[in-house]
């Protein structure tokens, strides 16, 4: 018995163009549904949601907050090979969350979902690189290729 785990270098790269770009991979998988999921949301999270949670785990509650919607297009999102064989997937635009009125969280993950609010599935989840503490005042963002996500 085998495990295949890995994906060949262009399938990494088509799988990200389908999901950020809503690009079809032919003979495979294709966008042309009823209402194909025009945006992806972004959430942040004070704790890790874990790969089991949903968007709603450990999501940010301060007054001002809300999931911000980013086009599953070229003009959302950047899909690019890297030299090491993999592929990410970058926010073409800043993104920039609701200013924070009241309340305070430290936010330390962020993930990619497919509903504005609620117990949404999680595409992609991880932690930042430094956690932010959101106090009243600050109002949070990622700046044009500052969110990635890799394949590899």
């Amino acid at each position: 018995m085998a495990a295949i785990s890995g994906k060949g270098n262009t399938f990494e790269q088509d799988l990200l163009k389908l999901i950020f770009q809503a690009t079809n991979i032919a003979n495979i998988a294709d966008n042309a549904v009823t209402s194909p999921l025009a945006n992806l949301f972004i959430a942040l999270h004070t704790a890790d949601p874990l790969e089991a949670g949903d968007q709603t785990a450990s999501e940010a509650t301060y007054t001002g907050y809300a999931r911000i919607s980013v086009a599953r297009s070229s003009g959302g999102w950047t899909v690019s090979a890297v030299d090491a064989g993999g592929s990410t997937a970058a926010n073409a635009a800043a993104i920039t969350f609701g200013l924070c009125t009241a309340g305070s969280n430290t936010i330390t993950h962020v993930s990619i979902g497919v509903a504005t609010s609620g117990a949404s599935k999680m595409l992609y989840g991880g932690a930042l690189s430094a956690s932010l503490a959101v106090s009243n005042g600050i109002t949070p963002s990622f700046a044009i290729g500052a969110l990635s996500v890799a394949e590899d």
